[in-house]
């Protein structure tokens, strides 16, 4: 008796193990929020790349933090084919195309104009934006919003940013910027009710673009790497976590004019990086 009543609970525990596995699907199962297309590890002087902007088929603009350079990649050879010296050293975190010109932003809210930048003889010229007057003002967000001939500005941190990020404008009919933010991002938003962490630290734009087909705005985390997506006014949608393996150090970010998404990384403990990627987007 004593047998059979062992063998029964065997019997029943087994069960209860079984049906618990399959409730439970397998992590190798899961949907994936998103997928990497494409990599291509950088050469070492864009170790701190922190801006790309596209320029057309198979070459992106990028600049890294430290140097005043340009820097023409090409995706198809895989090669750093030319570099354009537009300052002296500096902070700078975003880059922008509009036609022949680049815009470059320094993180104090200062914007470099680098006329003819893949020509022989660029001409630059500066402008000094009203982020700069913000206090302790840190920017690192900058994309070209050409349906509207502008150019916006994300906020990182500043002193009256902790609750919320701005998003800002430079009108380049005249050369000027807005007093006023195109629209805040508050970090009190249910969308970010998943990330677990201070209100403050929620969310840290460090780029900025917008998608050719849809006009969402995509906006870049890579402190705590994440990509948020909001509507043509600037209304949280979708929130994408990244892995730490997969994004060491997310900073740039820019499109195809297709809409494929491209996503810098800065070296990290590996090479810093350039991939393609697709996300799944909720239906």
């Amino acid at each position: 008796m004593k047998k059979i009543i062992f063998g029964i609970l065997v019997l029943a525990i087994a069960g209860i193990g079984y049906f618990s596995f399959k409730e439970k699907p397998s992590e190798n199962n899961t949907k994936e929020d998103y997928k990497i297309l494409q990599k291509w590890d950088l050469p070492e002087v864009l170790n701190e790349i922190s801006g790309i902007a596209w320029i057309d088929e198979y070459r992106v603009a990028c600049v890294q933090d430290e140097d005043g350079i340009i820097f023409i990649y090409n995706l198809n050879t895989s090669e750093v084919e030319g570099k354009t010296s537009f300052g002296d050293g500096g902070d700078y975190e975003g880059i922008a195309v509009v036609k022949n010109n680049a815009y470059v932003l320094r993180s104090d809210g200062v914007l470099f104009e680098v006329d003819n930048f893949t020509g022989d003889k660029p001409q630059v010229q500066k402008h000094v934006t009203e982020t700069n007057k913000f206090s302790k003002i840190n920017l690192e967000g900058l994309c070209a919003d050409s349906k509207n001939n502008r150019l916006l500005l994300a906020v990182k941190e500043g002193k009256d940013f902790e609750e919320q990020k701005g998003v800002y404008t430079f009108n380049l009919n005249n050369k000027d910027s807005d007093k006023a933010p195109l629209f805040m991002l508050r970090l009190s938003d249910p969308v970010f009710k998943s990330v677990k962490a201070e209100l403050k630290e929620k969310f840290s734009p460090g780029e900025i673009g917008i998608h050719p087909k849809t006009g969402e705005y995509y906006i870049l985390d890579g402190t705590r790497p994440k990509l948020l997506i909001t509507d043509k006014d600037g209304v949280p949608k979708e929130l994408f976590m990244f892995r730490s393996k997969d994004f060491g150090n997310p900073e740039g970010l820019t499109f195809s004019p297709n809409g494929d998404l491209y996503i810098s990384n800065e070296a990290e403990d590996a090479p810093a990086n350039i991939l393609k990627i697709s996300l799944n987007r909720k239906k």
